[in-house]
């Protein structure tokens, strides 16, 4: 049976709904990216309560975290390659099973072994879900609407996160840290039934799966996957007291990374002669705008993830707070997170999405600079208004950065564009997780105090805000990228 007479390819699902067949998409793959975010991020509010069930270490505990992103920055390669051989419906289905595993052993795994494994195969699906929903906006919706719909994408997966921490950190105090892992299952289960009705069998373009067609990159994707590796052991490395296995862990990280690249240009101009395709294809950063982009991704990725980690143990360790006061602290900064994003989604069809990024990173910066000011004895209004600050600059990036680095972009390589944009913000997310974990125990033992919070308050406080005025710093670095994106929005046909 050919693409157009199958009644669950796009062109029949197309038939079947009518325009509103891309919507019916969209909210299902929203579902699918919620229940990835959600398993990303909740885990941080947990990691105090599993240290201490393991008996294990930060810098041993922090690769619950570190693990699953180095699985999902490399797994996001393999999202093109994917989508053409086994089709959108397939692909997404699996990893959606692949997250629902992954709770399900997590939360009754009995040792710290097991656990890796889980949030290893939760980060494998989380990776390649995580690209396919800007493929569908720049492909399926017209340039005059993909802010709109990058903007309601948007908002519903950060409610994931901004509700999440909340159930949360009340889990984590009733039930222990088990609890999170199960909080991933009943996205996953809605999001099946839902991709059952509306996700094509397709690849993208609305052409049929060819199973038969290119062969994987797997050279790439080892060295790929080994340099992400060498690059989080050796960041790990340096804490300890013995500098030399940490500068040859890097050095063997950025030699990988030099492979890798020789590797995939290669592969490009040998495209011809075989059936092979590169992992990456490098052609995508001869577009000025999807290159400034990569470089805001990727510092915006460190300054993301690297605060979405330090955040909660600031407020357990430094402030002293219990878990579920974390995730009422967090929610209302959430919500307006959600709300800022639909309406600079709108705002990305009228205005240039790089004057938009900008004003989110200078929001972001802001807030993380201004942290010094919060102090428990004057009470925590400010704590609030810092954070709220920093949701709203989120909101501002969120919807515009990958639009402005897509734009007018070739339809045939917006899927590696979005898969490499995913990658270079992984890994900036990877290292600032593990740079922010490295600075803060550097400070934290510079001034006395230990991992488990015993020490003078105000030393350990200092050692928080001298972490965050690092962030504010990497942050304000991505302005210089941000003004160099697309200016006006090209016109795609959907297809």
């Amino acid at each position: 049976m050919t693409a157009a007479h199958d009644p669950h390819s796009l062109q029949g699902l197309r038939a079947r709904y009518g325009v509103r067949h891309r919507w019916f998409l969209l909210y299902t793959l929203m579902l699918g990216s919620m229940a990835a975010v959600m398993s990303s991020t909740i885990m941080n509010v947990a990691i105090p309560d599993m240290s201490h069930h393991f008996t294990l270490g930060q810098s041993r505990v922090q690769w619950v975290t570190s693990g699953f992103m180095v699985a999902m920055t490399v797994s996001m390669l393999t999202t093109p390659w994917l989508l053409a051989r086994f089709g959108y419906r397939r692909v997404y289905e699996v990893c959606m099973w692949l997250l629902l595993g992954g709770g399900v052993v997590g939360g009754f795994a009995g040792d710290f072994t097991l656990v890796m494994a889980a949030r290893v195969a939760e980060g494998l699906a989380a990776g390649v879900v995580q690209p396919i929903p800007a493929i569908i906006i720049l492909r399926a919706f017209d340039s005059n609407e993909q802010g709109r719909a990058s903007g309601l994408f948007g908002m519903g997966v950060v409610l994931a996160p901004a509700i999440g921490p909340s159930i949360g950190g009340v889990l984590v105090d009733v039930f222990g840290w088990r609890s999170i892992f199960f909080m991933v299952v009943p996205l996953a289960l809605v999001a099946l039934w839902l991709s059952r009705r509306f996700v094509p069998t397709t690849a993208p373009g609305g052409v049929a799966a060819n199973a038969e067609g290119d062969g994987l990159d797997w050279i790439g994707l080892a060295l790929a996957s080994a340099s992400t590796l060498m690059l989080l052991n050796g960041l790990v490395q340096l804490r300890g007291d013995d500098d030399t296995v940490a500068v040859i862990l890097l050095a063997l990280a950025a030699s990988g990374m030099g492979l890798f690249v020789a590797w995939q240009r290669h592969l490009l101009k040998a495209r011809r002669h075989g059936k092979r395709r590169p992992l990456m294809n490098l052609q995508v950063f001869s577009h000025r705008s999807f290159a400034m982009g990569a470089l805001v991704a990727f510092t915006y990725g460190i300054a993301l993830f690297g605060s979405t980690y330090l955040l909660p143990v600031y407020m357990q360790m430094g402030l002293g707070l219990s878990p579920s006061y974390i995730g009422a602290a967090l929610l209302p900064s959430g919500i307006l997170l959600a709300v800022t994003i639909a309406v600079v989604g709108r705002l990305s069809d009228r205005y240039r999405p790089a004057v938009l990024v900008s004003l989110g990173l200078a929001l972001l910066a802001s807030s993380f600079a201004l942290m010094p000011t919060v102090h428990p004895a004057s009470g925590l209004a400010l704590l609030w208004a810092w954070v709220i600050l920093g949701r709203i600059g989120l909101g501002f990036i969120l919807p515009s950065l990958n639009l402005g680095s897509m734009r007018g972009m070739p339809k045939a390589l917006i899927p590696q564009a979005s898969s490499v944009i995913g990658f270079v913000r992984m890994l900036g997310g990877a290292a600032g997780v593990s740079v922010c974990a490295i600075v803060l125990e550097w400070r934290l033992s510079a001034a006395g105090v230990s991992l488990l919070g015993a020490g003078h308050p105000a030393a350990s406080l200092r050692a928080f805000n001298e972490t965050f005025l690092g962030l504010a710093a990497i942050t304000a670095l991505a302005l210089l990228a941000a003004w160099r994106m697309a200016g006006t929005p090209a016109v795609h046909t959907k297809d």
